[in-house]
């Protein structure tokens, strides 16, 4: 066992912070959103909702250097499905 324990739990913990930073799993999350928030976007509330997943996803992403170029493509992805869905929301209420 080491000296100084705490320096060494500090640099541990400090070690693990980083490797969560590191990590592009949250990134890979919100573009798997994105896409699938795309393909649903022709049912409007599946689009919707996929599409605030995948933007709230993405911002939350966006803060980390690993994932910041998959955070704005699953925001840009989340908010085209978005707008595909109110367009076809609109052309349901338009045929109705």
């Amino acid at each position: 066992m080491s000296d100084n324990s705490v320096a060494d739990r500090l640099v541990s913990e400090a070690r693990k912070k980083t490797a969560r930073q590191e990590s592009p799993a949250v990134g890979k999350v919100a573009v798997a959103l994105g896409v699938l928030a795309l393909l649903g976007s022709p049912i409007s509330i599946v689009g919707w909702v996929l599409g605030l997943a995948a933007v709230g996803t993405g911002i939350s992403a966006v803060n980390r250097p690993a994932t910041a170029q998959l955070a704005k493509i699953a925001i840009t992805l989340g908010a085209v499905a978005i707008l595909v869905g109110v367009f076809f929301f609109t052309l349901n209420i338009a045929r109705s």
